[in-house]
């Protein structure tokens, strides 16, 4: 390979790589706004419950009926999700900060994240069993729609 094909590969890759990252901060900055438009209707509303929940809600709403593609915000939000664990290491220095209430409470402590998790978990099967409960009926009345429009 000459050396001049060479350079032009990897400025190609390069290129790519540029334009993909740019398109992941794009994405997480539309995440971070809609994050934002909901904290601030929680803050005006005084709605009791945290501007993160509510923009979560917003999002959803909005992708399912199509305010939103999902291929507008899918890159971003599985670079978010991939680098959820950076998320949490304050938590981890905060347990390593306070040893002494681990040592004193900590059966309390894991008890509540024992039954939190197991909360989450059951939740969200739920959500998914809703959801792709949701997902057949309306593959099942596109079936039928299109096979009415044929006859």
């Amino acid at each position: 390979m000459t050396p001049s094909r060479s350079i032009s590969l990897a400025a190609t890759r390069l290129g790519g790589v540029a334009v993909r990252a740019g398109k992941i901060a794009l994405q997480t900055a539309a995440i971070a706004a809609v994050w934002f438009v909901a904290d601030f209707i929680v803050r005006r509303t005084g709605l009791p419950v945290s501007g993160g929940v509510a923009g979560l809600g917003l999002l959803l709403v909005l992708l399912m009926y199509g305010g939103v593609a999902t291929r507008w915000v899918e890159d971003g939000a599985n670079w978010l999700l991939s680098d959820m664990l950076l998320f949490f290491i304050p938590a981890a220095i905060a347990a390593v900060k306070y040893g002494g209430l681990f040592e004193k409470d900590g059966w309390r402590i894991a008890l509540v994240v024992v039954a939190g998790t197991v909360s989450v978990m059951v939740a969200v099967a739920f959500a998914v069993d809703m959801a792709a409960r949701f997902e057949r009926r309306l593959a099942l009345r596109r079936a039928f729609a299109a096979r009415d429009s044929r006859n």
